[in-house]
């Protein structure tokens, strides 16, 4: 009797590890892809769209920033410019997000600081449904951290573009940090550096004579 007792328990016990571990497959994992140039915020569930937004992202001085981030913070309330809830993404260098606005004739258009702008209704709405750790993708273009545009870069710019000419300088040699983003003075040793080598104008900033001349394109 008591064998059988044991061994019903067991079977038990068995039966609600598979449940849980079952359940836990099936439940896929959110994912956010953000499309800059159309302007669309797109939320999947491994392969099933479940939303799509229209959103409003940066503005030519402050661009969003392109790349693969996770969402690592979150608060709400009434923030005014913010709406009611933030989710604070991992960008390296800077603070930036996604929430809702009080200018919601801005949705659709180039009017950020950066952020991912949403209607506050529907900021609430991926709010509640995705939690820390959700992938968010930011797409502009087709050549990943450059976007769309080689952009004219200058100290104390922040972009995934300072970002790219990092990495590229780093591998010729010129930059030795970390590639951080951040338009700092290490960078502009980096470009003044670089200029000299190559032959070009003594002058700060990265222009398209420096992209060039460094071998990064959109065509690579």
């Amino acid at each position: 009797m008591r064998k059988q007792l044991l061994l019903a328990l067991w079977m038990f016990i068995l039966a609600a590890l598979f449940a849980i571990t079952s359940s836990g497959d099936a439940e896929e994992p959110y994912i956010i892809h953000v499309d800059v140039e159309s302007k669309t915020l797109t939320l999947w569930q491994g392969e099933a769209l479940v939303k799509r937004y229209t959103v409003a992202t940066g503005a030519w001085e402050t661009p969003t920033p392109i790349g693969v981030y996770t969402i690592n913070s979150r608060f709400s309330g009434q923030m005014g410019g913010f709406g009611t809830c933030f989710l604070g993404l991992n960008v390296p260098f800077g603070q930036y997000g996604i929430h809702g606005t009080n200018k919601p004739q801005s949705i659709g258009s180039n009017a950020s600081h950066g952020c991912i702008r949403m209607r506050t209704e529907q900021a609430e709405e991926l709010y509640a449904m995705v939690p820390n750790g959700t992938r968010v993708v930011i797409e502009c273009g087709s050549y990943g951290e450059l976007g769309n545009t080689l952009r004219p870069l200058k100290s104390g710019d922040r972009s995934s573009a300072v970002t790219a000419v990092q990495r590229k300088l780093r591998a010729l040699g010129y930059y030795y940090g970390w590639p951080d983003g951040v338009y700092g003075q290490a960078t502009e040793q980096a470009v003044a550096r670089a200029r000299k080598a190559l032959n070009l104008p003594a002058k700060d900033g990265v222009d398209w004579g420096f992209y060039q001349a460094i071998g990064l394109t959109l065509f690579e």
